[in-house]
């Protein structure tokens, strides 16, 4: 059985770690080379770095910026924010990335998932599916960081991407971002049994329990957060040991990392 991980989740607008929330109204958490060199000494199983402030205005996220990062990282991470070509994946890939994350230009291109999959494996395409509800209670796809409604189901869309070649589904609720008031079950319950890929649940996790409900109810095959781990004494080490303790198979936690 696969072990799920427990993943932090930073993004990045001018230069800082911020923190919004449904993605609005963001608050600057600290340093990028801080924040991640706290994640190291905790030996977390992974990180993903996004810079909305890229994905926001169409640039791709800086090279070296990635390349800084990587250089005081042992432990994998994935890269997004901006990212529209192949050539930007490779070169962010040569640059220390382990994966990258693709969200607007996957949705309007879905050919780039094949391309990109079948240049640098799809064990390193993460494709990020940000999911809102609509007023009859079904969900939608948003795409330029949470801005353009598309009216396409979050299934239905990681299904396809799957099938394109993505090696793993980001999934984040837009309404439950950053709120700290639990996982959007529901949503991620549809998108797993959409696809046999991985199913990363981000978005809304404000307590040990909330992990575990996603993992136990959601099936996510990992958690990822960015509030719970920035604003409350919670560390990656504790959501580990609450879902052994609920007898889901993590990673070995690293003994140093509190």
């Amino acid at each position: 059985m696969l072990k799920t991980r427990v993943i932090p989740v930073l993004l990045l607008k001018d230069g800082a770690i911020n923190k919004p929330v449904q993605f609005r109204r963001a608050r600057t958490v600290a340093n990028p080379m801080a924040i991640v060199r706290v994640f190291e000494t905790r030996q977390v199983d992974e990180l993903v770095l996004l810079d909305i402030g890229c994905a926001e205005f169409g640039e791709a996220v800086n090279a070296d910026l990635v390349r800084s990062l990587a250089d005081e990282l042992s432990v994998p991470f994935a890269v997004g924010g901006g990212i529209r070509s192949l050539a930007t994946m490779v070169d962010l890939i040569k640059n220390g990335a382990e994966k990258v994350v693709i969200n607007t230009a996957a949705f309007e291109n879905p050919e780039i998932i094949a391309e990109a999959a079948a240049v640098l494996g799809r064990q390193c395409i993460v494709v990020s599916i940000d999911a809102a509800r609509r007023p009859d209670g079904g969900f939608e796809v948003f795409t330029h960081n949470g801005k353009q409604a598309t009216g396409v189901d979050p299934a239905k869309w990681a299904k396809q991407a799957s099938a394109m070649g993505a090696g793993e589904i980001l999934l984040t609720s837009i309404d439950q971002d950053g709120t700290m008031e639990g996982f959007d079950l529901q949503l991620v319950q549809s998108v797993t049994a959409a696809t046999s890929v991985p199913v990363i649940a981000c978005g809304g996790a404000g307590s040990l329990d909330d992990f575990v409900h996603v993992v136990r109810q959601g099936r996510a095959s990992a958690v990822a957060a960015g509030s719970i781990f920035h604003f409350r004494r919670t560390t990656p080490n504790m959501v580990k040991e609450a879902l052994r303790n609920a007898g889901v198979p993590v990673r070995a936690s690293y003994v140093r990392g509190t």
